[in-house]
């Protein structure tokens, strides 16, 4: 009997042809009922799009249908596979369905929109017009052709903007190691955002700085006169200016990259105290607060061996006249956490 012939072995009688039309005529039979099986587990909704999937898949398995009949299959399943959001797994069956019959239009649309979800935009372009050439005035084909166009405009947009914040954070960690600089973890980014600094044309670096009122309750004040200054001890002459000495540790070179490109198109989250590296340790006795020599010029306090910079500098304004001068010259006072 043919069910017993081996596989690739020529039927030799007219009885095992016979058999073996039989068997093909059923196969082919079972697999048009799946495939009418799957098209109504669809119609039924997302609930059934399993069994579908199942139908579909042991109606492929006859290997009963031609070509055209066996495209659909695929097709139908690439489309089931769509509303799953199984994007990768309707992307191979509308490529199967397309070896199979490269002019199934449906196979072309479900392949392009398994490329687009995937983000796979040349992909999608070239199906895209392969699908546009058979047929013209497809209107579906038309709206995803102007959709991928749209975002590959994006794309292309967005990639021009990561360099642009790549290069210019690379220009800024050159320029910070090139004087001398030491960048530790910002502070007070409640207050200051995301400020940072900025290299101009000329290679001049320019810094934003916040100056903070240490005196307790006075500290974050940003009114212009100062209300809480009663007694007038904030004027210029009474006022001096003192930073944190060694406070944290610099950052890495990569650490110091991911700082600079936080809030750009190249932004990405990294753990800075990782890879923090201890490069100034004080000497025994050192003084917490290092008062700033107003004759001297930013760079030069910045590059101080004991001046890391907390993200911008920082600078603690107090008045020799206040009562609060003699506890915060004497170590006795920390900035509050915020």
């Amino acid at each position: 009997m043919a069910l017993w012939m081996e596989k690739g072995s020529e039927p030799l009688t007219e009885a095992e042809k016979a058999d073996l039309e039989a068997i093909a005529a059923i196969k082919e039979s079972a697999a048009i009922e799946l495939k009418e099986k799957g098209n109504a587990f669809v119609k039924k909704g997302k609930k059934h799009y399993s069994e579908a999937i199942d139908c579909y898949t042991r109606a492929i398995n006859q290997k009963a249908l031609n070509d055209s009949e066996s495209s659909l299959l695929f097709s139908n399943r690439a489309h089931v596979n769509l509303l799953l959001g199984n994007h990768r797994r309707a992307l191979s069956d509308a490529q199967q369905a397309l070896n199979l019959s490269p002019s199934n239009i449906k196979a072309i649309y479900r392949a392009v929109k398994a490329s687009l979800s995937l983000n796979l935009l040349a992909e999608a372009q070239d199906y895209c017009r392969k699908g546009l050439q058979l047929d013209p005035n497809n209107k579906e084909l038309k709206r995803l052709d102007q959709q991928i166009h749209t975002k590959i405009s994006e794309t292309e947009k967005r990639d021009a903007e990561v360099s642009k914040a790549i290069k210019e954070a690379e220009e800024l960690v050159s320029a910070i190691e090139n004087r001398g600089l030491k960048v530790g973890k910002a502070m007070y980014q409640e207050l200051t955002g995301l400020k940072k600094p900025v290299l101009d044309k000329n290679n001049i670096l320019h810094w934003p700085v916040l100056l903070l009122y240490a005196e307790p309750s006075n500290m974050f004040s940003a009114d212009q006169p100062l209300p809480w200054d009663v007694e007038n001890n904030y004027k210029r002459e009474f006022v001096e200016l003192y930073y944190e000495a060694s406070s944290g540790v610099r950052l890495s070179k990569e650490k110091l990259r991911h700082f600079l490109l936080e809030g750009t198109a190249a932004s990405y989250v990294g753990d800075e105290e990782k890879d923090a590296v201890e490069d100034f340790k004080p000497s025994a006795g050192s003084p917490k607060w290092i008062k700033v020599n107003e004759k001297k010029t930013l760079h030069d306090i910045l590059k101080e061996p004991n001046f890391i910079i907390p993200g911008i500098p920082v600078f603690y304004v107090v008045s020799k006249q206040s009562n609060f001068y003699s506890k915060f010259k004497s170590g006795k006072w920390a900035p509050p956490s915020i």
